[in-house]
């Protein structure tokens, strides 16, 4: 089963499949240690990653599994960085949010509104009723994001990272259908 990934539009931004010429784009953010400071694994080292991570983007979608996007600053193209809902799970109706961007688009509140409207889709399109996404107890500002979103902090999962030998706990946040609110959406910083 394939599940098409969207093309989603919000005020300021354009979420869209990756395409071929993405994978230089993905490199950068994704080989600084700032970006990469509170994440499950390393800054990347080598450029072959971004095209594997492309190709992921793409048979998560043959399969069926999840859909992620490219986010881009709609006024100029900018790369702001990406979102994406993984681990779809039809049966559960549920999925795990995921998103990260570039140090030059944090602080506009595109994380925020890039997330909202990626969910909004996919509460309407895939029927989900819970969904899920973790973050580093480090990492103040992506806590903020979901709990802007509606999310609630259920839990906290203990030394379940370790990365470059730093051992690092992780926050659980669940949203669920029933406590959604897609009208009420985030307020852009400005």
């Amino acid at each position: 089963m394939t599940l098409a990934t969207p093309t989603l539009h919000t005020t300021r931004l354009r979420l869209r499949p990756f395409g071929d010429g993405d994978a230089e784009l993905l490199f950068p953010m994704h080989s600084s240690a700032r970006v990469m400071r509170y994440w499950d694994s390393p800054a990347w080292t080598e450029r072959a990653r971004g095209e594997r991570f492309v190709a992921v983007c793409r048979r998560m979608a043959e399969e069926g599994t999840g859909a992620r996007v490219a986010v881009e600053r709609a006024s100029d193209g900018a790369f702001v960085g990406w979102c994406g809902l993984v681990e779809w799970n039809p049966v559960y109706r549920s999925a795990s949010l995921g998103y990260c961007l570039d140090e030059p688009m944090w602080g506009h509140g595109y994380a925020t509104e890039a997330a909202h409207a990626l969910l909004t889709w996919a509460f309407d399109t895939l029927d989900l009723n819970r969904v899920q996404a973790e973050a580093d107890t480090r990492n103040a500002a992506s806590a903020q994001v979901l709990e802007k979103l509606g999310f609630v902090r259920e839990g906290t999962l203990r030394e379940d990272c370790v990365v470059d030998g730093e051992v690092s706990d992780s926050w659980v946040y669940g949203l669920l259908r029933r406590d959604w609110r897609p009208s009420d959406g985030p307020v852009p910083a400005r």
